[in-house]
């Protein structure tokens, strides 16, 4: 039946019945038309529908709201598990479906926090009974009842109580839907350039686990993932926010959804590669994880795994850094491992700087060996290591080479959308680590530019810290040369007047501090993103205020700074699958200005209680070590009425530590 035929026969009156012969032609034609993708959602596919392939959902999953999908499910590999989702899928849409017909309560309202700007009462006089209080703070010290809070500075303290913990029986940190990686490892033997034996191994690395009850219980069976879904969808209080899978511009270009990725590795280093797939891979990137529940992991690394050899000779070496601290091993072998991956990342490098090609390759490799090392590692490991900043040397002639800097600055005139991810990376890493150097950061102007015309390079998504924000850190970085260069103090208050003016401009129009938590436990990436962004406001703030000539870290404005850093710390989720590790800046800056007795010292040995054995390693594990010998050596000297105390960047030249702390 031609489509004119069928439109005149959907006008006719409703009592006017069609010929049975043409509603079963119209049907057959239907399913003669219908093409079996093979790039659809794994729940359109399990349900035998035509997925119309939108992302980040596609209309019918959002139509009867089901989990869409791209990354394949862990039920998926099983016949069974595929069945019993079938009938959970069924019950989920007839529970939907009848949802839709009954009345929604009213949405309570959420009490948004004081503003910064003005003083405000304790989280102790607006809950009295909620919250037990877990900061004591010492006898004549700025937070002892003695001190005079008139000395504060106009922005009061931060009042919100913590957040609730999530209810028992949902996950603690479901930001990442459940799915599986295929990887294929392959070895391949030639002689006289003839390719003789060729073997394959297929493994499966799962890039979700089942949360744990304080009981130590599973939370909900593994398979389950519809029926958290719909808990989710039903008790939801928060606007679901919105997931943007393709921000970042990959110099390998986009994965398709199906990709199976293949990986050349040794049959003695595959225990390597496994281990970077089940403790490393969770551990690089959390706020884009976040950002992008867990696509960043399959669409960044195991791509660059597959393609760039320097990337997965650094990838194996860091595996066996983490083995060894982690597991706390130190022998021969894994200190081996670690060196001969190092330096054969190196010579991957070095040989294809020398052929002057694939550049993009080349900097996403240099990259990662400077970066992935901040994850990993104990403070004490005295492996030969060549240090980062001479890395980021190679990394800075890279960027101008692909002219990445006119990239971001184009992206707007250009029509483009998408910055480059390097770029990004390189950014964090130029400007957090001008501030371990003492130099200004190379990018210093693409920067101010950015800031000015109110454009981003990427860093919110990446790292968490709103772009602006980070901006001025680098202005604060270049005014701290100047000083060290001996600029005239009239003109540096007159600059850090102007910076203290500009972090202020970066609350207009910020969202409200709160919890990052929806009702049912899940991270909300966006407001995540708002309460690290406060977070490092401040830690700004007090670097900024460290400038000032005659600066001590008891002066009544610095400790307030402090103090509300650690209060802000209630509203970053913490523990093993937190992101206390994602703030090791922040809390470098902060911690060296507490004093004796300030609840930032409470705050954060609570927090590496929570952390466990992963406060102990990657750069959180060395602000750790840092900021224990900077409190002890400050504390001795200011009971000896010396309160200039050590700066933290004089403490780590003493100790020969040229880390990267960010």
């Amino acid at each position: 039946m031609s489509s004119s035929a069928l439109a005149s026969t959907a006008k006719q009156p409703a009592k006017m019945a069609a010929p049975k012969n043409a509603l079963s032609d119209a049907k057959a034609a239907a399913a003669k038309m219908h093409r079996r993708s093979r790039s659809g959602c794994f729940t359109c596919r399990l349900r035998r529908k035509k997925c119309e392939e939108g992302k980040p959902g596609c209309k019918a999953c959002k139509h009867l709201g089901l989990r869409c999908d791209y990354k394949r499910p862990m039920w998926w590999s099983n016949g069974e598990q595929r069945r019993q989702q079938k009938e959970l899928i069924k019950n989920l849409i007839k529970h939907t479906q009848l949802s839709k017909k009954t009345t929604q309560p009213p949405a309570t309202s959420i009490n948004t926090p004081p503003s910064l700007c003005h003083s405000a009462p304790t989280s102790a006089e607006v809950f009295p009974d909620s919250f037990p209080q877990s900061r004591a703070p010492s006898e004549g010290s700025p937070y002892s009842a003695g001190w005079d809070p008139t000395l504060v500075s106009p922005e009061g303290y931060f009042a919100m109580p913590p957040p609730p913990h999530p209810m028992i029986g949902q996950p603690q940190y479901p930001m990442f839907s459940p799915y599986e990686v295929d990887i294929k490892t392959e070895r391949q033997t030639f002689i006289n350039g003839e390719q003789t034996r060729r073997d394959s191994t297929m493994s499966t690395f799962s890039t979700f686990q089942p949360p744990q009850t304080p009981s130590g219980t599973s939370a909900y069976p593994a398979d389950s993932w519809v029926q958290q879904e719909y808990f989710e969808s039903t008790s939801e209080t928060f606007a679901e926010e919105p997931v943007d899978f393709d921000f970042f511009e990959l110099s390998h270009g986009p994965v398709t959804p199906n990709h199976e990725a293949v990986i050349n590795v040794e049959d003695c280093d595959k225990y390597l590669l496994n281990h970077f797939f089940d403790k490393v891979l969770k551990l690089i990137f959390p706020i884009l994880d976040a950002n992008q529940h867990g696509s960043a992991r399959t669409d960044i690394i195991l791509p660059a795994l597959e393609t760039n050899k320097a990337y997965l000779h650094c990838c194996l070496s860091i595996a066996a850094t983490h083995m060894k601290a982690n597991e706390s091993l130190n022998g021969e072998q894994i200190n081996s491992n670690i060196v001969r991956h190092r330096y054969a990342a190196i010579s991957e490098l070095c040989e294809a700087l020398g052929k002057d090609s694939q550049h993009g390759q080349i900097l996403e490799a240099t990259l990662g060996m400077i970066f992935f090392q901040c994850s990993v590692g104990r403070p004490d490991d005295a492996l030969p290591d060549i240090p980062w900043h001479q890395h980021f040397q190679a990394a800075i002639s890279l960027v101008n080479k692909l002219d990445l800097p006119n990239v971001v600055m184009n992206l707007a005139g250009s029509g483009q959308t998408h910055p480059p991810f390097n770029m990004a990376l390189a950014s964090w890493i130029d400007i957090l680590g001008a501030t371990m150097l003492g130099r200004a950061p190379t990018f210093a102007d693409t920067y101010r530019e950015l800031n000015m015309g109110r454009r981003g390079a990427g860093l919110a998504e990446l790292m968490g810290c709103d772009d602006s924000i980070m901006f001025l850190i680098s202005e604060i970085a270049c005014l701290d040369v100047q000083k060290s260069e001996g600029i005239d103090e009239v003109m540096l208050c007159n600059y850090v007047q102007i910076l203290a003016n500009e972090i202020g401009n970066t609350e207009h129009g910020a969202g409200p501090v709160q919890t990052c938590f929806s009702t049912t436990g899940a991270i909300r990436p966006k407001q995540l993103s708002t309460n690290m962004s406060a977070v490092f406001r401040v830690a700004a703030r007090l670097y900024l205020c460290s400038l000032v000539p005659g600066y001590e870290s008891r002066q009544p404005s610095t400790c307030h700074l402090v103090s509300q850093l650690s209060e802000l710390m209630n509203f970053i989720p913490a523990g093993p699958d937190g992101f206390d590790r994602s703030l090791a800046w922040p809390l470098l800056i902060a911690g060296s200005a507490a004093v004796e007795g300030s609840p930032f010292c409470s705050m954060f040995a609570e927090r590496c209680q929570r952390l466990g054995e992963a406060a102990d390693f990657g750069s959180f594990g060395r602000v750790r070590e840092l900021l224990k010998d900077i409190w002890q050596t400050n504390d001795a000297a200011a009971h000896q009425g010396d309160y200039q105390g050590v700066r933290w960047r004089d403490a780590m030249q003493q100790k020969g530590w040229a880390y990267l702390l960010i």
